[in-house]
């Protein structure tokens, strides 16, 4: 059986026989490419490298406020840090009033859809093009800065619900508009934790989180998605719900966060796909080679059997991963990928 890269991320998210493990990061960091393979593009890398994804965000058109300080269409103030994700530091809404006076970005508007296109043209049918979308946390706590946000769900509950609920529609308007260009497979990107615990009580996400992940969530599936949801962070208080809101695969079972992924392969490998978790903060930063092999084939050797996995990093291959270990990690991968596994 030979498959696509397509196919086989699919027929991965619905459990059905591939005949190897898939593969794929969310960003490899243009500074780790340029040490493995000098010249080539992200595009040309995912070829030479032979992942089965190539991942797009949409576009968003930005100000220079200052020298590495911009600020984005959804009002978002954001610092560049020469890193491949700028960090946010402040947002346009603090009160009901802002609220009632900002306007989101235009859904619709074909400029957002420009590299999505392009991508789907030259890669589709080759390799799945896997759209990086928001479900209920980071645009909103971006919207009003971290603290404030945090500080907001507390005393007005209704303010952050009414902007929740406004990012959900928004996304799911983007989803409409990704689907009409052929996109099959989405993933959203918004953390919900960190390393010790979430960064919401639990009672606080069943209440406020809980319903319009489940819309959202609900929303991309009636559209024909599959989802990929991204989380990093200790998520063990929240995991039930996450499953429970209709995503199909869940990224990254960060071991960072001492998340484990035979535990989470255990109990809800039935139900959702997985996909990671080589650990990118540690082992393919500070480790050895050899230790980044013992922790591919870890990873394979549990997450494999039986299919519903994606192998890859616990989050991205960022610019302090050692380019030697990436590579350790990949001929490890190719070596044990193909099913039946044998580790």
């Amino acid at each position: 059986m030979s498959l696509t890269s397509e196919e086989r991320i699919l027929k991965t998210l619905r459990h059905e026989e591939v005949d190897r493990i898939p593969t794929f990061e969310w960003f490899v960091d243009k500074k780790v490419i340029e040490a493995i393979y000098p010249g080539l593009s992200y595009q040309e890398f995912v070829y030479k490298a032979d992942h089965d994804a190539i991942c797009v965000d949409l576009n968003y058109k930005s100000e220079e406020l200052e020298p590495h300080i911009y600020r984005d269409e959804w009002g978002i103030v954001k610092q560049d840090t020469g890193e491949s994700h700028t960090y946010p530091i402040d947002g346009p809404i603090k009160t009901m009033r802002d609220f009632d006076k900002y306007e989101p970005p235009d859904p619709h508007a074909p400029e957002r859809y420009l590299t999505l296109e392009s991508e789907l043209k030259a890669h589709q049918g080759k390799k799945a093009i896997i759209l990086h979308l928001n479900d209920v946390f980071s645009i909103p706590s971006r919207l009003m800065g971290f603290e404030h946000f945090l500080m907001t769900l507390i005393e007005d509950p209704n303010l952050i619900e009414g902007i929740i609920e406004m990012c959900v529609e928004v996304n799911l308007k983007m989803a409409d508009e990704a689907v009409k260009r052929g996109v099959k497979i989405i993933y959203t990107g918004d953390d919900f934790a960190h390393q010790l615990s979430p960064m919401v009580s639990p009672s606080h996400f069943k209440k406020i989180f809980f319903p319009p992940l489940c819309k959202v969530m609900g929303g991309y599936k009636d559209r024909g998605l599959y989802i990929i949801k991204h989380t990093d962070g200790e998520i063990m208080p929240l995991i039930d719900m996450i499953v429970e809101s209709g995503i199909d695969c869940l990224d990254p079972i960060d071991p960072t966060a001492g998340m484990d992924l035979a535990e989470i392969k255990n109990k809800y490998g039935q139900r959702i796909a997985l996909k990671g978790n080589v650990d990118c903060a540690q082992t393919l930063t500070f480790g050895s080679v050899e230790e980044t092999i013992a922790e591919s084939k870890k990873c394979i050797r549990i997450g494999g059997p039986g299919g519903g996995y994606i192998f890859s990093s616990g989050n991205s291959i960022h610019s302090g991963v050692k380019p030697e270990n990436y590579s350790a990690m990949m001929d490890t991968f190719r070596k044990y990928c193909n099913y039946p596994i044998q580790v």
